[in-house]
C-alpha cells in the first residue's frame, strides 16, 4: 500500500512511517490501555472523497490520528456509498494487521457512520454483519468517533 497518511504535528507520513508513529506514541507509556480505531467517512459532490483515519486512542488520556483521502466518482445511492466507506475501513484495518502482526496487542476497531436514526439504520445489520465476520469490533454512532467525528472533519 503507498498510500500518503496526514497528521496535524508531523504532516505527510508513508503508512509505514504512521505506523512507527502508533508504534512510538505506545512505547512513550506502555502502562496505559489503547484502542486501534479505523473508520470512514465521505462528502458526497461531484467527485466523492472518501476519508479513512487511524486512530490510536490512549484511553481515557487522548491519542492520535491519521488520515488519508480517496477521492472517487459518485455514487448513485446513500447506501452504495456507505458500503464504500466500511469496505475502505474494512481494507484499511486488513493492511494495518498484516503489517503489525498477530504481537501487536491494542484492540482493533472499524468505526462505521451509520446508526439507528436516519437512512442508514435500514443498514445496520449487513454493515456490522460484514464488519463482524470479518473479526473485527464494529462501532456505529454514537460510539463510532473515528468516522463520524475524525474522518468527518477532514470530508
Amino acid at each position: 500500500m503507498t498510500d500518503t497518511y496526514h497528521n496535524p504535528t508531523k504532516g505527510l507520513l508513508s503508512l509505514q512511517e504512521t505506523i512507527q508513529e502508533i508504534k512510538d506514541f505506545i512505547a512513550t507509556d506502555t502502562e496505559s490501555e489503547y484502542t486501534l480505531v479505523v473508520g470512514s467517512d465521505s462528502e458526497d459532490d461531484v467527485e466523492i472523497d472518501f476519508i479513512t483515519a487511524i486512530v490510536v486512542h490512549r484511553v481515557g488520556r487522548g491519542g492520535r490520528y491519521f488520515w488519508k483521502s480517496t477521492p472517487l466518482p459518485r455514487f448513485k445511492t446513500l447506501r452504495d456509498r456507505i458500503w464504500q466507506e466500511a469496505l475502505l475501513s474494512l481494507e484499511t484495518a486488513r493492511e494495518l494487521l498484516a503489517i503489525l502482526g498477530e504481537d501487536f496487542t491494542p484492540a482493533l476497531e472499524i468505526h462505521v457512520d451509520i446508526g439507528t436514526n436516519g437512512p442508514t439504520k435500514k443498514m445496520i445489520q449487513e454493515v456490522v454483519g460484514m464488519i463482524r465476520g470479518s473479526g473485527f469490533v464494529v462501532r456505529i454512532k454514537p460510539e463510532a468517533y473515528a468516522a463520524a467525528s475524525v474522518a468527518d472533519r477532514h470530508s
